[in-house]
């Protein structure tokens, strides 16, 4: 960070910005004060940043100043002062491999009444499916991947999930501060993934996606987020969408697979694949698109700010856009913006849903 021009273009850009005192700009002027970091660890400011990398992505300099967040945050955990529920998701996932407390053994228990394919270590599979901590054990998501299972055996796609050996990524821990925690269960993680004899490995989440991607150091094979198995599936015509449906629908780039990675033309691909769909599009979309706020650890710490939400301005949005449904592809911008639409009164008018929870049942 110690070529930072001090432009001001990553808090102009920042879109919790709009909401917080957050001003990365002068958070990364003051981080080059060796006496300066620790006073800076105390700011709540730093648990507002979402990761979400427009900050990064408007750097002339190629910088991330987010980093410098997730560097404080460390600082603030090793002094001890850790928020309880910061505390008891970092605990979790040491403790059982996720964030929620749940036991490691009903990780799988969302599979029960279906036919899934268990991929065995050493066992040739084409495509190793990882769930994600908040879809295997939340009830309210579990259909995203209980609707992939059924795409992926009406497709006869080779395929294999993990089963109850699956643990969290800890993607969150990173960014919530915990490094040393991070690297312990990223090691193990390597070691359970490289074991699988597999092609590739098919993230549900973008979050597990963009840990696995951008700071997993010894991965084997490709990884790639189900929109890519997806659109594979639909330009081969091995999965043919064939029912109607008559909805105006927009997309809501997730950071973690959009801004974070650059994946924007699967999902709407997709989307704009259904029969009697009309597709919209945010103004903000795309590197430009509006954080939901559910990234970077914030599932676990809210912010003190009473100012409209994030998610609560996309709602918005999208009642403007005459839209009666948005579509997502990550839990956590799943339940954002479901929130959003209980706490603005949207709710009567517009829905939410995940990419799986449209075409599924749409294929011939």
């Amino acid at each position: 960070l110690n070529e930072c021009i001090q432009c001001g273009k990553c808090t102009g850009g920042c879109p919790v910005a709009l909401r917080t005192n957050l001003n990365i700009r002068r958070m990364v002027y003051d981080s080059k004060i060796t006496d300066m970091l620790e006073p800076l660890a105390q700011a709540v400011e730093i648990w507002d940043c979402t990761a979400c990398n427009t900050c990064t992505s408007r750097c002339p300099k190629g910088l991330k100043p987010f980093e410098l967040m997730v560097g404080l945050r460390e600082i603030f955990i090793k002094q001890g002062k850790i928020q309880p529920t910061v505390q008891e998701a970092l605990e979790s996932i040491y403790q059982v491999g996720n964030p929620w407390y749940k036991p490691r053994n009903r990780r799988s228990e969302w599979m029960q009444g279906l036919n899934v394919n268990i991929a065995k270590p050493k066992q040739h599979v084409e495509n190793l499916i990882f769930v994600c901590c908040t879809i295997a054990y939340d009830s309210e998501v579990q259909f995203i991947a209980k609707n992939l299972v059924k795409v992926l055996n009406k497709a006869k796609v080779d395929y294999g999930f993990i089963g109850d050996e699956e643990t969290c990524c800890a993607g969150e821990a990173y960014n919530l501060g915990e490094k040393g925690l991070f690297q312990i269960i990223r090691e193990n993680n390597e070691q359970l993934l490289n074991s699988y004899n597999c092609k590739r490995i098919v993230t549900i989440s973008p979050h597990c996606y963009s840990t696995f991607c951008n700071q997993y150091q010894n991965l084997k094979v490709e990884v790639v987020h189900y929109t890519h198995l997806l659109k594979e599936l639909i330009d081969s015509n091995t999965v043919k969408l064939v029912r109607s449906l008559p909805e105006s629908i927009v997309y809501h780039d997730p950071c973690f697979l959009g801004k974070q990675n650059n994946v924007y033309e699967e999902p709407r691909y997709l989307l704009t694949k259904i029969p009697g769909a009309k597709l919209l599009e945010f103004e903000r979309r795309k590197e430009r698109s509006l954080c939901c706020e559910g990234g970077c650890g914030k599932m676990w710490v809210d912010s003190e700010s009473v100012k409209e939400r994030l998610a609560e301005i996309r709602v918005r949005d999208a009642k403007e856009l005459c839209a009666n449904l948005i579509a997502v592809a990550c839990p956590f911008c799943y339940f954002t913006l479901n929130d959003a639409l209980i706490t603005t009164g949207l709710s009567n008018e517009i829905r939410v849903t995940d990419i799986l929870g449209i075409l599924p049942d749409l294929i011939e």
